[in-house]
């Protein structure tokens, strides 16, 4: 990223985020500041394509739309790129999937972003709106499953290495947390 662009005393609009592009590093938009992190391990983007291969039939048996770290526009200049939606998309030549296309958000917490997926993120995608967030721990593959209630997440289920997620909703799906690295 051009030092040039970082450089701005100004806080960054969802304009100014747009404009820069596909980035290497993962940057994200967060009330006017920029969240830059790493790019995603081999073993991060293998759980997040294990856990699309999961949602993928319920998905498509539902009309929904499963994609990898999209633009996800939350408002208030907040543009998240979560690891997956489930989403209905209206819009498929847009840069940003609005929030309100969103059925669930799901995060895979690797050791350096866990505080920021945990607390920061999960409040961001309740502010939203967005029904569902599942938050998949790295290091140890324990799924915490979160449902929106009245402005925030209440966590429904925990579900570890060895068990079985059985979703009904947003979309059907049996997910084994201990298969998703194949």
């Amino acid at each position: 990223m051009p030092r040039r662009l970082l450089d701005r005393t100004a806080p960054w609009t969802e304009q100014d985020y747009l404009a820069l592009g596909e980035t290497v590093p993962r940057v994200e938009l967060l009330d006017g500041g920029l969240l830059i992190g790493p790019p995603a391990s081999l073993r991060h983007q293998v759980l997040v394509g294990g856990l699309a291969d999961s949602l993928a039939a319920g998905a498509r048996a539902g009309g929904f739309d499963i994609l990898p770290m999209i633009n996800l526009r939350l408002g208030g200049r907040r543009i998240l790129n979560p690891d997956l939606v489930v989403a209905a998309v209206s819009d498929f030549d847009a840069l940003s999937v609005p929030a309100a296309e969103v059925l669930m958000v799901a995060e895979v917490a690797a050791p350096h972003t866990f505080l920021i997926d945990s607390l920061l993120k999960l409040q961001c995608y309740a502010d939203a709106g967005i029904q569902w967030y599942l938050l998949i721990e790295e290091e140890t593959l324990t799924m915490h499953l979160y449902q929106r209630q009245g402005g925030y997440y209440v966590e429904r289920s925990v579900t570890k290495a060895g068990e079985v997620l059985e979703l009904t909703d947003p979309v059907r799906a049996t997910i084994r947390p201990g298969e998703l690295l194949g």
